[in-house]
């Protein structure tokens, strides 16, 4: 899905390219500045040294000089504000208003934007009015100042999660796990080892080996390691006949 990001009246270059760098983790690339302080804020050095390799994204970006150039072609607009306004759209946290947006029956929106205001002043009134909603990022009551940067990384996670995209890869394939039969013949072998070593007196076994097949049952070990373990009683019980040369082999 198209999705933009927009900085309006940014003052700090250094942000500008920690935008790109967080924008770009998350696979975004469309970055448009809004009457920035800086008309050269893309290639200046603070921009290219905290863009940290995203300098991609930096030159594809555009500055423009108004809210409506930057919003051209974009079908569905949220805010960012920490604080809601008296007036205006909803203000929602953006996980529940992805899950809404992106609800089953929901018609697709033709791309979305996302606003962030001046890191001095925030969001202006006339822009938060303008959008569809206005996402609040959940945080300390007390304390809820968020580098912008670090905003639009947490905005740009959940929309890229919320999209299903760039889900971890792991392996469908569960391991096969061991059946009774194995994991009974690995108990007994480990407990003739148990017994050579001497940790385990026959005659007294008491519950050592039924504790252990509950933790064998519990940890569902795989065919390998059935095999290492049973590596491990031949080794234990090989050391044992060395200790005792006198026993027979």
């Amino acid at each position: 899905m198209r999705t933009r990001f927009v900085l309006i009246h940014t003052s700090h270059a250094g942000n500008v390219g920690a935008v790109a760098r967080a924008m770009k983790v998350m696979g975004f690339e469309d970055l448009v500045l809004v009457a920035p302080r800086w008309d050269d804020v893309l290639s200046r050095p603070e921009a290219i040294d905290r863009a940290s390799g995203a300098t991609d994204v930096l030159e594809r970006a555009r500055v423009v000089a108004t809210l409506d150039e930057a919003l051209e072609g974009m079908s569905h607009v949220c805010a960012t504000a920490m604080t809601p306004r008296d007036f205006g759209p909803p203000t929602r946290a953006p996980r529940v208003h992805f899950a809404q947006l992106l609800a089953p029956g929901q018609p697709a929106p033709g791309g979305v934007a996302f606003l962030f205001g001046s890191e001095r002043f925030g969001m202006r009134n006339e822009d938060v009015y303008r959008s569809h909603v206005c996402l609040s990022i959940p945080t300390a009551p007390d304390y809820g100042s968020l580098n912008i940067a670090a905003a639009v990384q947490l905005i740009a996670y959940d929309w890229r999660e919320a999209l299903g995209d760039f889900s971890l890869e792991t392996d469908a394939r569960a391991p096969e796990e061991a059946d009774a039969a194995q994991v009974a013949a690995m108990l007994a072998h480990l407990e003739e080892a148990l017994v050579d070593v001497g940790f385990l007196d026959p005659a007294t076994p008491k519950k050592l080996m039924p504790r252990l097949n509950q933790l064998f049952n519990r940890a569902r070990v795989n065919p390998e390691e059935i095999h290492i373990l049973r590596g491990m009683a031949r080794a234990m019980s090989a050391a044992a006949r060395q200790a005792s040369p006198g026993q027979d082999s």
